[in-house]
């Protein structure tokens, strides 16, 4: 969905922050009655019997009655579809929304004349009850959007986003592949030996954000002191997420566009960064140097970043076994678990290939994908020693353990 930031003026950033709490207020009224129901162990109301009270509610409460009938139909019908991924198996079951982190709403039906253009920079949408609200165009509107959906993040700012499903990234069409290996210190490692890093928080940055989490610590639950903290803390961190979503971006546009398979490891994100805090009964270990990792892991972009892949190259992202990548040569294809002397150097006792650590498990993964493709294919490749695989109608290379050069 590509998003443009929103500019409302202060009138109708009031109505737009009614508009978000009637849709939150409808979204844990359906929560509430489903977490009823099922405690009950009887039938939950659906969406027909739901969509029914919003107009009993509007004729008993002014307050309700003042916002977008759409907009507190739209958040019944965005539950009823969160249900159903529910029982289908593909998401958790839909959960309370909270003021301040869950600000938004979602209006369908848009017609053509209702998102225009102001100018080289600026659009305009038409909002329900708000009228026409600018947005920054940083790049054109798709054409034949249908629906949008208004957010609101920590930070303050308004954003806009139009449901359209672009067209796949393509690749170069000759068959190569590139193994990529996600760290903490290096993010992104490639099979071609590029070292790639999420940019974060400048040092200066860093030290401001530290010593505004002192100071919330210090200040008064409900006083004015504390939210303008919490609103620097915030602006703080959308600065640091936007870089990484940026970086995201960019990286996963340039793979996509510069290989026609990639390789990654198959990896338990949401597991990998549970809390250790454990239970009262049995308390984790190593909780602090745990927490550590976790902000880490999720600071790389992990889990987005093979998101990504997959949305702009489909059918061409392969999930490989991450069992032995770091500690295999893709030289010889030897595991050795003390062939990793260090976090970044990887030294082979058997052949004395010495590498990038990083770079040596990208280049395993590679191989790793180009058995997958070779299998895939019906192609014939040795049980034992380095794989030799046919050049197929894919375009593969045929030999697939030519000799890394050091990196």
């Amino acid at each position: 969905m590509p998003r443009y930031r929103l500019v409302p003026a202060l009138e109708q950033e009031q109505v737009l922050l009614s508009h978000c709490a009637h849709a939150r207020y409808a979204w844990n009224l359906a929560v509430e009655q489903h977490s009823f129901w099922s405690r009950r162990r009887g039938g939950a109301p659906g969406y027909n019997e739901q969509s029914r009270q919003p107009t009993q509610a509007r004729a008993e409460f002014g307050w309700l009655r003042a916002g977008s009938q759409t907009v507190q139909q739209q958040a019944l019908r965005d539950f009823a579809q969160a249900m159903s991924n529910f029982f289908a198996g593909t998401h958790r079951r839909p959960t309370w929304r909270k003021q301040g982190v869950h600000e938004g709403f979602r209006q369908v039906g848009v017609k053509p004349h209702q998102v225009v253009r102001l100018s080289r920079r600026w659009g305009a949408v038409l909002v329900p009850k708000c009228g026409w609200v600018r947005f920054r165009l940083s790049r054109p509107v798709p054409e034949g959007v249908r629906s949008y959906r208004v957010t609101r993040d920590r930070a303050g700012r308004w954003h806009v986003a139009f449901a359209h499903v672009p067209p796949s990234v393509p690749g170069p069409g000759d068959g190569s592949v590139v193994g990529v290996d996600r760290g903490v210190t290096v993010s992104a490692a490639l099979s071609t030996g590029d070292l790639l890093k999420v940019p974060g928080l400048t040092p200066g940055e860093t030290r401001r954000l530290e010593l505004l989490a002192r100071k919330l610590g210090r200040a008064r639950r409900g006083s004015g002191r504390r939210a303008r903290l919490k609103a620097a803390l915030a602006r703080l961190k959308a600065r640091q997420s936007d870089r990484r979503k940026n970086w995201v971006e960019q990286t996963s546009t340039a793979l996509a566009r510069g290989f026609d398979v990639i390789g990654v490891e198959d990896l338990n994100v949401r597991g990998m960064t549970r809390s250790a805090k454990g239970t009262v009964e049995r308390p984790g270990r190593n909780v602090a140097a745990k927490a550590g990792l976790n902000r880490g892991i999720l600071a790389g972009g992990w889990a987005v970043l093979v998101e990504r892949l997959e949305h702009k190259a489909p059918g061409r992202v392969h999930r490989i076994d991450p069992a032995g990548t770091s500690q295999r040569c893709s030289a010889c294809r030897i595991r050795d678990p003390k062939a990793r002397e260090s976090q970044a150097r990887f030294r082979c006792r058997s052949c004395g290939f010495a590498c990038n650590a990083d770079v040596n498990a990208a280049r395993d993964i590679a191989h790793e994908t180009r058995l997958v493709i070779a299998r895939e294919l019906g192609l014939v490749c040795t049980a034992a020693g380095p794989a030799v695989a046919a050049r197929g109608r894919s375009g593969l290379p045929g030999r697939t353990n030519r000799e890394p050069q050091p990196v």
